[in-house]
């Protein structure tokens, strides 16, 4: 006679053949895994977070399918919602950078971890935890190589760039045909007009129009260019650059 202990009071199979034991264990075991990886790299959420949160998932999946049969589509959908909002709990907003977004992303791929192992998917559990922890350790120092590459460019096209400032003097009546002639002047080249302002020169009937511009290159003969183009102009009476310090972004 079987051991009456092994029944629950409610049900006739055996306490040992019920999927869902295997089910939790095996939830468990994956969830420890995934939060040794979070342990070790000192992160919010580690081994005991991410156990919980994959065994919780397993739980209700399991939950769900032994009470409402093998329509879970809902369950499941509660679980990633109600895992999402555990995830906004690690997503802390530091001055002008986001941190903990790994780990949330983390904890919700631990509640997919569970609820594959929930549903009976064992494999598919075993296998999203093996690509999620080789996520977090492989890709770790593939995307601090793209971001050493990264800002290694920035700072190298930041030292290429260059910005001038152009002064051009000319009769305040003739101010827009002189206006028109720096326009043109600077689009038929490689250059960015960043600011464009026109002055007047105390009580006399001149006026004086202030371009910046900015170059992807320093190239002091564009800038050279400009002017003498501006030199031809009737009436322009003074035109001079100057280099200008870059701006720290």
């Amino acid at each position: 006679m079987a051991n009456p202990w092994l029944h629950w009071w409610t049900d006739a199979v055996a306490l040992a053949e019920q999927p869902t034991f295997p089910r939790l264990l095996v939830a468990l075991v994956l969830g420890s895994l995934i939060g040794a990886e979070r342990q070790w790299r000192q992160r919010a959420a580690g081994m005991r977070t991410n156990t919980l949160v994959c065994f919780g998932a397993a739980a209700f999946v399991d939950l769900g399918a032994t009470v409402g049969g093998p329509e879970t589509t809902n369950v499941i959908a509660y679980v990633i919602s109600g895992v999402g909002f555990l995830g906004a709990g690690a997503i802390m907003k530091d001055g002008g950078s986001i941190k903990g977004l790994n780990t949330a992303a983390t904890l919700w791929c631990s509640a997919a971890v569970g609820a594959c192992a929930g549903a009976g998917e064992m494999l598919d559990a075993v296998f999203v935890t093996a690509l999620l922890i080789g996520i977090n350790l492989a890709l770790r120092p593939f995307s601090r190589y793209i971001d050493r590459r990264s800002m290694a460019h920035s700072l190298r096209q930041v030292d290429r760039n260059a910005i001038y400032r152009i002064s051009v003097v000319c009769p305040f009546l003739h101010e827009s045909d002189v206006r028109a002639s720096l326009l043109r002047a600077i689009a038929e080249r490689p250059l960015l007009l960043r600011e464009l302002r026109t002055e007047d020169i105390g009580d006399s009937d001149e006026a004086r129009l202030q371009a910046e511009i900015q170059s992807e290159t320093r190239d002091n003969l564009l800038l050279d260019q400009v002017t003498n183009q501006l030199r031809n102009n009737e009436f322009v009476s003074r035109v001079e650059w100057t280099e200008a310090p870059l701006e720290s972004e």
